[in-house]
This record gives C-alpha cells, structure tokens and sequence, in this order.
C-alpha cells in the first residue's frame, strides 16, 4: 500500500468516525420532509419551488426585517390556516394535530423551495370543504321541514377564536345550525320556503362546483401569499395572470366598476370606490359592502362565494357601456343571507374625472354677517406621468388644478373668509402631488419624511418659496382617507395651518415596491412615511382635532383592522417651523362643535345609529327560534322607525306610518344616486357644514386673537 493510498484510507476513516459523533451529538440530523396528511390529488409546479425560493430571497429586504426561523414558521402555520379557515368550520382538531408536524419546519422549506406544506393542507382543506358543502345540500333535498325552529338553541355568529370541532359530528351540529341561521334569516326577510330553498342550494352548489376546480397555481398564490402577509397586508404576491390585472388597473385603462376589493374570508369586500369610477356616481355600492353574486346584464346571478379575487374582478370586469348586476351584503348587515342587487354600468375611470373642483358655501352666524367659504374637494391626487415626463406644459396634475381654483377664489368679489379641502373617500394616489400640494400652504420647509428599511431617513421639501393661501383653513377627511391623503392633512396640521375636522383617517404609512419574478411579482413593503413631526401615520392615522361621528367600524376599516399591519412608532423630527400654534384653541372649538352636535338632528341621528349597530355588533349568538326572532327582529325594527321618525320630527319632514314604509325608503337611498353622494351634489351635506361652523368658528377665536393682541 502506498503512502497516499494510506492517506487517503485513514482521511476517509476519520470522516467517518466525526460524522458518526455529529450525528450522535445531533448536530448533522436532517428534518425529513413529514408524511403528508392528505391523499389528494394537487401539487406543486416546477416553476413554483424557483419562485418561492426567489420570494424568500427578496423577502429580506422588506420593511419589517423578520428572520426566517421557527418563529416565523409558526407565524406562517397559523396565518394559513386562518386563511384558509377563519371561522374554524371545516378542519377538524386531529386535522390541526396532524398539521402540528409543519408547524415549525415550512420556514426552512420555503427556503429550499420545498411547498410539501402548503400543498398537503390545501388538500385536505379541499376534502373538508366538499364534505360540509355535501352535507348541506343533502339536509335541504330532505326539505325545510325537516329543520326544527322550535329549538331552544342558538348560533354563533363569530366562531374566529373557538376551539376546531372535536368530531365529524361536532361539526355536523355546527353546520345544522348555519342552515338553519340562514333559513331564519331569509324567512325574516320576506322569503317564501321554496326561493329559499332553491337559493341555497343554488349558493352551495356553487361554491362545491368552485373548490374542485382549484389548480396547483391557485394553491402557490394562497400559500405563498400567506407568508408574505406574515410581513405585512400589503406585500402581495401576484401569479403571472393578476399581475396583468395589477398593471392593467395601474395604467387606469381598466373598464369597469371603478372599485377597490380585496379577499376576506370567503367574500369579497369592498375597500374604496375610485372617484370619478362608475360605483362612486351611481352611489349603490358602499366600502365594506361584501359581493357574493355577480351578473352579466339580465343573466343569472353567478354565487361567488369562495372564489378567488382575481376570479370575482374578471366577473365584474367588462365592456364599456354594458352593465353589471352584484349581489351584496351591505356593510354592517346583521345577516350575511339579507342580501340586495345593484346594478352599475362599466365605463373607463376617466383622470379628469377625478379633477378637483371648488364651490362657496356660506356659514350664518347669530350675531354677524354669513361667512363665506372657499371648498376644494379633491378625490384623488393625480398626476399624468405621461405628460409630465414629455415635458408638456399643459400636463394635468393635482398642485396645478387647486392652485387654479385658489387664484380663482382669491380673485372672486366678495373674496373667502376661509378655506376648506375636502379629503374625504380620497385614498392616494402621487406622493409628488400630496408634496406640492402641501407647498401651496406653508412657504417653503419640509413637507414628509421617508425611512427605508436601513434606517435610513430622507426628507421631501418645500422648495419653492412663498405660499398661495396663507388665511385660514380646515381640512375634512374620512376613515377613507388614506395614504397621500394623510400626508397633506397631517402636515397641515404639524404647521398649525390648518384644523382637521372630521375622522380618524386610513392609517397607511407604508411604501410599496413592485418586484419583478420569473413567475409573476411581488408588491414589497420597503419604506414608511413619517410627519414632519416625527410622527408616523402608520396605523392610528391623522387623528382629527374636531372630531365628527361617522356610520363606519374602525374595526373593519383602515389598516389598524389588517392583520400584521406595521405599527404606529416615531422618529426624530425634522427642522420646521410652525405657521401657528392651534392647540390651545381646540378645548373651545370642541366645546361649541359638541354643543351644535348635541341638537343637530343629522347628528343626534347618526349617534342613534351607531349605538343601535354596536349593539347589533356586540352579539355574540342569536337564537335558532323562529319565534324568538320575530320578536327580536320586532323590537329592533321599532327601534330604527323610531330613530328615523326623531330625525324626520326634527327637520319637519312627514313620520313614516310603519315599517314598510321605512324598508321602502332604504331600497330608494340604497338605489338613488342622490341619497348617497357624500356631499357631491350641490347643497352642502352635514359634514361639510359643520366642519364650516368650526372653520368659522376659528376664524372668530383668531380675530379675538389679534384684536387682544393689539389691544
């Protein structure tokens, strides 16, 4: 034997000898891929592993710079199955136990590409979902009277954080009730028993043909979608056909509806309408509206329920001049089987469409002359790149339109007490816009602070100097109002120049970046906005100074009610000057705004609203007896004719006679147009007035102000 070969022999020896002491000390174990829990049929895509391996790898540079590790894992564990199953209806607790063995490995499969994970829960997700669907329509070819609705029993209306059904026959119980909920519920709306039936069956039968057709694509973008929201709501993954959608909505030259939707549990809801967009004008649909059915002109309502959200826009997209018919549960309906048709013609959201526009309205006061107000109201901030980027003088943004109309305004005879900007329903758009705009009001300084996610900080500035309107002002925004939006209105008021009336706005503090992939993209959170005051706007929002009630649920509305939005935190301030220092006349504002509010019976209306919903909201369980809901629904319904009767008593408007007078009045606002323009027709709605009385109401304190002053 030679002396290499001898080399080489006692070299192999010792490798063995060490690996054999790591893998005693366990330091070389390798986690073999757990045995699937499901027989089904759906796997991944080649092109799938690559792709998730390129997401993880772009994923370390977000934002939120979390490190893929158990913790991680588990995070993605339980985001997936809540996405899959938010209200815990269809797995059952040995599925969740035999789930248990990826709890902690899927960080370190994503890394290698490796959807074992994903895929085998999908299936049997699949299998549980035909099971319960199957159930259903087998209980109702028996009929309704097989149902009992003597039971003294009762349904819950939120299961999110009960315990998974122990058995098949636990569950089984959890679904009888469902049906007999939604029996109830549409026997209560006036629906006769075989409509009843032959809707369900119809909606069931849907939704069992629609998860068979799911495809290994469709499981990729679940999963995958479930651990980049781990990050945070709005890091997406798109598959290569919605990322054609993203782009195309992206250039506006999208025909349709004019809406923004997004996926929630197994519906599809309405985020914003685009204004300007056909939903917005015809005024039927509202944010937080869900859509369940969809139709083509006088065709049969398709029951989307369950189907995905690129599946629903396709639906609701189409031709220019064709109209579309949606199905819908309205925000805040105590039911999800109440359901209503509106019908909306498509045509293109057009830029100017979403122009800004002014109008003077003027504010009485007791004991002086009326004050007039300048109003810009501003949908979008909007700027045509396009031209812009030509070098066309005449390009079309938002700074030059409001500046056009404050010329206008400034040059009128009589001229402007004060100024509002109408923000409400407006969700963003340029970031350029929302600077410049701030421009025209402060005379040169910082507008916003951006931090990316290094830490490090850059600030946007007011160049130019000198200001366009420098008298007194108010800003009215919205739960809808979001993103450049608060930019405008949180620098106002860090710069004293305005007072924000109205409520607690969005809350989206975050910048995205759209990240091309060898299959499809992905939308990354990489920086976040602060105020100039070191503030950020992530998450709580622009809290107004003057605070107005409005008929939405923060809890279901604004980014502090999307799960794993970033948090609301602070940096250092930037160097700025304040134009004024307001505070110390917001304890008065406040006071004389509450003393209107108290006998206004737009208000007085409002808050009666909103306490009979936070009841309705507050309920945990609602009874199984038919006989008991009548009664309830009786007491609730006298409850709305009475509070609808105190607001007509007070404006001297006729008292509606009984409920069928007020159900047909709630079928013509939801339909007219008119009844829902937030303040877009020509008389000044509530909102608008009031926010002018606090306008007005400040401009008197600054003119006792200066008069003290010179005194």
């Amino acid at each position: 034997m030679t002396r290499r070969t001898t080399l080489i022999r006692n070299f192999s020896i010792l490798a063995l000898i060490i690996a054999a002491a790591l893998q005693v000390s366990g330091a070389l174990t390798v986690n073999p891929r757990p045995d699937p829990v499901s027989t089904g049929g759906l796997a991944p895509l080649e092109v799938h592993g690559a792709a998730a391996r390129g997401i993880v790898e772009r994923l370390q540079g977000h934002y939120r710079q979390l490190r893929f590790d158990d913790s991680l894992s588990e995070k993605v564990f339980n985001r997936y199955l809540r996405d899959l199953d938010p209200q815990r209806l269809y797995f059952l607790q040995e599925d969740i136990q035999a789930f248990d063995r990826y709890r902690l490995v899927m960080d370190d499969q994503l890394r290698k590409g490796d959807l074992a994970a994903g895929y085998d829960i999908f299936n049997l997700y699949q299998q549980r979902v035909s099971e319960r669907l199957e159930y259903l329509l087998a209980k109702l070819e028996k009929g309704l009277d097989e149902l009992d609705f003597g039971t003294d029993g009762s349904v819950l209306l939120d299961r999110s954080e009960e315990p998974w059904a122990a058995s098949p026959e636990a569950m089984d119980d959890i679904w009888e009730r469902r049906l007999l909920n939604a029996v109830l519920s549409m026997r209560l709306d006036g629906v006769e028993d075989d409509e009843i039936a032959d809707r369900l069956k119809r909606r069931y039968s849907s939704q069992l043909n629609r998860i068979r057709q799911n495809g290994p694509e469709d499981v990729f973008q679940i999963y995958i979608n479930a651990l980049t929201q781990t990050f945070d709501p709005h890091t997406s993954y798109f598959t290569p056909h919605n990322s054609e959608n993203f782009n195309i909505s992206m250039s506006r030259s999208l025909e349709g509806i004019g809406a923004v939707l997004q996926a929630e549990d197994e519906y599809t809801k309405v985020v914003r309408l685009v204004p300007g967009g056909p939903a917005a004008k015809a005024g039927q649909l509202k944010p937080a509206d869900r859509i369940v059915g969809v139709a083509q002109e006088d065709q049969e309502i398709v029951n989307v329920i369950g189907w995905r959200l690129d599946e629903v826009v396709n639906l609701i997209r189409g031709p220019k001049g064709t109209s579309v018919r949606l199905e819908i549960i309205p925000a805040g309906s105590a039911s999800e089987h109440n359901t209503r048709v509106v019908v909306i013609e498509r045509n293109k959201v057009m830029l100017e469409e979403q122009a800004a526009q002014k109008r003077v309205i003027e504010i009485e006061r007791s004991d002086d002359e009326p004050l007039r107000l300048g109003v810009i109201r501003i949908p979008a901030f909007y700027l045509d790149f396009d031209a812009y980027h030509r070098g066309d003088a005449n390009y079309t943004s938002t700074t030059r339109d409001v500046s056009r109309l404050l010329q206008a305004l400034n040059d009128e005879e009589p001229g402007i007490d004060g100024l509002v900007i109408d923000l409400r329903n407006n969700g963003g758009g340029s970031l350029h816009e929302a600077t410049q705009l701030v421009s025209l009001f402060i005379g040169g300084g910082p507008t916003v602070q951006v931090r990316d996610a290094r830490g490090r900080v850059q600030v946007e500035r007011d160049k130019v100097p000198g200001s366009l309107y420098s008298g007194p002002m108010a800003v009215l925004v919205n739960r809808f109002s979001a993103s450049a939006s608060e930019i405008f209105a949180g620098a106002m008021q860090d710069y004293g120049r305005a007072v924000i009336v109205g409520d607690y706005t969005f809350g989206k503090g975050t910048v995205q970046t759209l990240l091309p992939l060898g299959h499809g993209q992905l939308k990354l959170t990489q920086a976040k906005f602060y105020r100039v005051s070191g503030s950020s706007n992530q998450h709580l929002g622009v809290v107004p100074d003057v605070e107005l009630p409005y008929l939405v649920d923060r809890e279901e509305i604004g980014e502090s009610a999307l799960p794993n939005a970033l948090p609301w935190d602070k940096i250092d301030p930037t160097q700025y000057k304040p134009h004024f220092n307001l505070t110390p006349l917001f304890s008065t504002l406040r006071e004389q705004h509450d003393q209107r509010l108290e006998v206004n019976p737009e208000f007085v209306y409002v808050r009666e609203q909103l306490a009979l919903l936070q009841e309705q909201r507050e309920k945990k369980a609602v009874s199984l007896n038919e006989k008991l809901r009548r009664q309830e629904q009786e007491r609730l319904e006298n409850r709305r004719l009475a509070i609808e009767n105190n607001r007509r008593k007070a404006t001297g408007e006729e008292l509606l006679k009984d409920m069928a007078e007020l159900r047909a009045l709630d079928e013509q606002r939801a339909l007219d147009p008119e009844s829902a323009n937030d303040g877009e027709d020509d008389s000044p709605d509530p909102y608008l007035l009031e926010t002018g009385q606090v306008l007005a109401d400040l401009v008197q304190l600054l003119q006792d102000k200066q008069v003290a002053k010179s005194n």
